[in-house]
């Protein structure tokens, strides 16, 4: 039976984690980017403002001087969509307070068998699960500790950060494409 949790218990994971907590994502965009007045001031400069005192970034800045990581790879289309290219413009502020954000392209994450589901894991031992609707809003967070699913995630996650490359040599691809076209 699923345990599907609410945001706060979630949230919490982000505090109460040992060592690692890393991330798959894999949509084309993100309601929650759509919605974020950063999204808006990307869409109107091109760049995204950064505030450090930012609850994510303060959490995972104090996470890192724990000596823990904190890790995503992120799939992006060729071209990248709208809100992916403010991901990849983001991915700085992320690697600023911590975060090790990595890219792949959809072709490549194809290839290499990764599946098209976002989740995290936490220290090898916990998944939760997102779930979205056909717009890209989270409906909720199912958290799976069931061995034989971690490790399937694990291994997801080993095969998406070999090949995987780091934001800023993906980000430099991307700007190579866009002055090519």
């Amino acid at each position: 039976m699923p345990e599907i949790v609410d945001r706060a218990a979630f949230r919490r994971l982000f505090e109460t984690f040992n060592h690692t907590a890393w991330r798959l994502e894999t949509r084309r965009g993100y309601a929650s980017d759509r919605q974020d007045p950063d999204f808006q001031a990307f869409l109107a400069a091109g760049s995204s403002p950064y505030d450090p005192n930012e609850p994510w970034f303060v959490n995972i800045k104090a996470q890192r001087g724990a000596g823990k990581t904190v890790g995503r790879v992120r799939i992006a289309d060729n071209p990248p969509t709208t809100e992916q290219r403010f991901q990849l413009d983001y991915a700085r502020h992320n690697a600023t307070a911590g975060e090790d954000i990595r890219y792949l392209w959809r072709e490549d994450a194809d290839r290499a068998a990764l599946p098209a589901e976002d989740f995290w894991i936490f220290d090898s031992r916990i998944v939760a699960r997102l779930h979205f609707d056909d717009e890209d809003n989270m409906l909720d967070v199912e958290l799976i500790t069931e061995p034989a699913e971690v490790v399937r995630c694990a291994i997801v996650r080993d095969a998406a950060m070999h090949h995987a490359v780091p934001y800023d040599q993906f980000a430099a691809r991307v700007a190579g494409t866009e002055e090519r076209a």
